[in-house]
């Protein structure tokens, strides 16, 4: 693997993981305070945490299968 291909898989994974991890807090601040709707919606928040954290967790490991050569899949 190049310097190249090392900096732009870096990235990706660095973008899921933010991105996942931002779909969490927001989910978070969906269900626990009133910033859709007075109270709280928690069952949007939760879909969005769970997807969130998905998003952070699992995403980068198929991004990474399937940037991997065939002789390492």
């Amino acid at each position: 693997m190049t310097d190249e291909e090392a900096k732009r898989q870096f990235i990706i994974f660095a973008i899921l993981r933010i991105g996942g991890v931002m779909l969490f807090l927001l989910g978070v601040a969906i269900a626990f305070t009133d910033l859709l709707r007075p109270g709280g919606w928690r069952l949007l928040g939760g879909i969005l945490v769970i997807v969130g954290t998905i998003e952070a967790v699992v995403s980068p490991r198929l991004v990474k299968r399937s940037m991997a050569p065939s002789s390492e899949k």
